[in-house]
């Protein structure tokens, strides 16, 4: 178990094999996780990155303002349809495309992403629905 924001990033940056898969992989609350979110913003793809990650966290960055980091959540296949749908309609296309590739993505979801204004997410969607008839 993650304690501390500070615990966290010293996991991350630690040059210690163990010490850094623990970030990727131990548990933390959602308040060391709003900790670390608050105190050390440049650890936010990190904290998308842990394999424990709570849906709370997940959606509070999906609303993040650098569409970067809506695009590393969007990477997650465990966000749930409400956070899916939010993040097919979102303004940046790039976060629209992480969700067209998302191969957790309901298939409601990719097959308006297939009609989107922007040719690389309709490709994604397309591809991820091939993906899914053939299997």
């Amino acid at each position: 178990m993650i304690d501390s924001a500070e615990e966290f990033v010293r996991l991350r940056t630690s040059a210690n094999p163990q010490e850094y898969r623990r970030a990727a992989n131990d548990e933390a609350t959602v308040e060391v996780w709003r900790d670390v979110i608050q105190r050390f913003p440049e650890m936010k793809e990190w904290v998308i990155h842990n394999k424990q990650i709570q849906i709370e966290i997940l959606a509070l960055m999906a609303r993040d303002p650098s569409a970067s980091i809506r695009s590393r959540v969007a990477d997650k296949r465990k966000l749930g349809a409400q956070l899916f749908d939010t993040l097919s309609r979102d303004a940046d296309e790039s976060v629209r495309a992480r969700i067209a590739w998302n191969q957790g993505a309901p298939v409601e979801i990719l097959q308006r992403l297939a009609r989107d204004d922007t040719a690389l997410v309709r490709q994604a969607a397309a591809t991820n629905l091939a993906r899914l008839t053939e299997g």
